[in-house]
C-alpha cells in the first residue's frame, strides 16, 4: 500500500468480510494475461484439468482464472472424497497469431499437502466434525464470522481449508506419510485401510497446523480479546478435536481485496497445543 494514499483509498482496498467472494484479487503485473486467459478460457481449463488427472489421478472443478505476469494461475477445487483447494499455473507462449499454453505446473509441495490436508480431514472425520460443529456455535453465540465459500473457491487455493479455519501440514510428518503414499498408490484404497496405515506414535503436535480465522461481525469494531481467549481455552479444554497446534486468530471485519488477506496490524492471535 502506498504511504500516500488517503484514508478513502485505504478504506476501499478492504472489503467486508461477509461479502467478498474474490473480487479485486490481483496477482502482479497480471491483468494483460487475465483478459488473454478469459478469451482462451477452454483451452487454460483442459490444460489444467488434464494436469491434475495425469499426475494426480485427482479430479479438480475449476473455480478462478487470475492473470499473472508469465500466464495465469487457475484456481482448482478437488471433487472427491479427499477434499482440498490448490492452484496450478498455466504460462502462455507468445505467438505470432495466438496464445499458447506452455507446461501446466503447480508450486513446489503445494498439491501433495493439500492431499495431505484432506486425508487428515478424511480419516479423522469425526474429530473434525466437532471442531466444525463447536466453530459453527462460536458463530451463532458471538459477534463474529467467518470467510464466505465462494471466497475460498476463487482464490483461497491453500488445501484443506473450511471458512473459519486452515490447514498447515508439513512435508516431514512422518505419521500421515504412509497414508499419503497408500493412498497415492490406490485412490480406491477404503477409508478404513487409511486410518491403519497412519503411524499415530510418529505424530508431532507442530506436523499439522489448525488455523481458526474469524472476523468481527462489524465493521468499525476491533477484534475482540475475550472472544480469543474463550476458544484457546475451550479448544485446550477438550478432548474430542484433531490434535496438533492450533492459531486461533481473531480480525476485524475488512479483507483485503488484491490478496485475500485478512490478519493485520490490529489482529489478535493466541496459539493452543493439542497433543493428547
Amino acid at each position: 500500500m502506498s504511504n500516500n494514499s488517503t484514508p478513502k483509498e485505504m478504506e476501499d482496498q478492504f472489503e467486508r468480510v461477509q461479502d467478498y467472494k474474490g473480487e479485486g484479487y490481483r496477482l502482479t503485473n497480471g491483468a494483460a494475461n487475465g483478459e488473454v486467459a478469459e478469451a482462451n478460457r477452454g483451452e487454460v481449463e483442459k490444460a489444467v484439468k488434464a494436469f491434475f488427472m495425469k499426475n494426480y489421478e485427482t479430479e479438480v472443478e475449476i473455480h478462478n482464472l487470475v492473470g499473472n505476469k508469465d500466464g495465469v494461475t487457475v484456481f482448482v477445487e478437488s471433487t472427491g472424497p479427499v477434499h482440498f483447494y490448490t492452484y496450478a499455473i498455466v504460462p502462455f507462449h507468445q505467438g505470432t497469431d495466438r496464445i499458447s499454453v506452455g507446461v501446466v505446473r503447480t508450486q513446489e509441495g503445494e498439491v501433495e499437502r493439500g492431499i495431505r490436508e484432506g486425508l487428515y480431514r478424511l480419516i479423522f472425520e469425526e474429530e473434525f466434525k466437532k471442531l466444525d460443529s463447536y466453530l459453527e456455535s462460536v458463530i451463532s453465540q458471538e459477534k463474529v464470522v467467518g470467510r464466505t465459500v465462494e471466497s475460498l473457491q476463487n482464490v483461497g487455493g491453500s488445501g484443506y481449508m473450511t471458512p473459519y479455519y486452515f490447514m498447515s501440514s508439513l512435508n516431514n510428518d512422518e505419521a500421515i506419510q504412509p497414508v499419503y503414499e497408500l493412498y497415492m498408490k490406490d485412490h480406491q484404497t477404503g477409508v478404513e485401510t487409511l486410518k491403519q496405515a497412519y503411524d499415530g506414535g510418529l505424530f508431532q503436535t507442530d506436523d499439522l497446523r489448525i488455523n481458526i480465522m474469524l472476523f468481527m461481525e462489524e465493521e468499525d469494531v476491533q477484534p475482540s480479546e475475550e472472544i480469543m481467549e474463550r476458544i484457546a481455552r475451550e479448544i485446550k479444554e477438550r478432548n474430542d478435536f484433531p490434535k496438533g497446534t492450533y492459531r486461533v486468530a481473531i480480525n476485524d471485519n475488512g479483507v483485503h481485496k488484491e490478496s485475500f488477506e485478512g490478519f493485520k496490524d490490529n489482529s489478535i492471535e493466541k496459539e493452543v497445543i493439542r497433543g493428547e
